[in-house]
C-alpha cells in the first residue's frame, strides 16, 4: 500500500476559496438573484401598453380609460388601505412602498367579466411608467374587488381565500386616498 502526501498552501486555498465565492456571488447577480425585478411589472409609458398588460391577464377592455386622474398614496396607514394593500401583496405589488407618492390612476371599462350583471372596471396605479398595483371591480351591490388573474367561470364571480373581499364602488375602494 502507497500513501502520497501533499503540502498544501493555505494562503493559495483561500484566494481559490474566496474567488469561487466571488464567481458564485456574480454569477447569481447576473441571473436573476434580485427578486425585485423578476416580480416587476412591465414599463408602462403608453395607454397601449396598459391595455396590452390587461389584456395578457384575458381582459377585454375599452382602448382608452374612462377616467385617468392623479392620486396620492397615504402616508398614514388605515384597515382600509391595509386591506386594499393585502391584495396588491397577494400580486406581487406593495403600495406602503408609495407611501404619500401621487400615482396615476387609469381605469378601464372590462367587457369579459364572467357572470357580471352591473359595470366592471380594471384600476392601474402606476408610478414612473411601472405598475405598482391595481385591481378588478364588479360594481354589482354585492361586488367584489380582486387581482388582475381572470376568475374562473362561474355564474357568478368568485374572490379565492388570499384575496380580501371589499364591496365598496370603485371610483371609492380602488382610489387610494387623494387628501393632501
Amino acid at each position: 500500500m502507497m500513501v502520497m502526501t501533499a503540502k498544501v498552501n493555505l494562503k493559495k486555498v483561500l484566494l481559490a476559496l474566496a474567488a469561487v465565492a466571488a464567481l458564485i456571488l456574480a454569477l447569481i447577480a447576473l441571473l436573476g438573484g434580485n427578486k425585485s425585478t423578476q416580480t416587476s411589472a412591465p414599463a408602462v409609458s403608453s395607454n397601449d401598453a396598459r391595455v396590452k398588460f390587461l389584456t395578457d391577464f384575458g381582459w377585454e377592455v375599452t382602448t382608452s380609460p374612462v377616467e385617468s386622474s392623479q392620486v396620492k398614496i397615504p402616508s398614514e396607514s388605515s384597515p382600509v388601505f391595509e386591506r386594499y394593500n393585502n391584495l396588491q401583496k397577494s400580486q406581487g405589488y406593495d403600495l406602503s412602498k408609495f407611501a404619500g407618492k401621487k400615482v396615476m390612476r387609469y381605469v378601464y371599462k372590462v367587457s369579459n367579466y364572467p357572470g357580471a350583471t352591473e359595470p366592471v372596471y380594471a384600476t392601474l396605479l402606476i408610478y414612473k411608467n411601472e405598475i405598482i398595483g391595481g385591481d378588478v371591480t364588479d360594481s354589482a351591490p354585492n361586488g367584489q374587488i380582486r387581482g388582475f388573474k381572470m376568475p374562473e367561470k362561474t355564474a357568478k364571480p368568485v374572490t379565492p381565500s388570499t384575496v380580501p373581499s371589499v364591496t365598496t364602488a370603485p371610483t371609492q375602494a380602488s382610489q387610494p386616498d387623494t387628501a393632501r
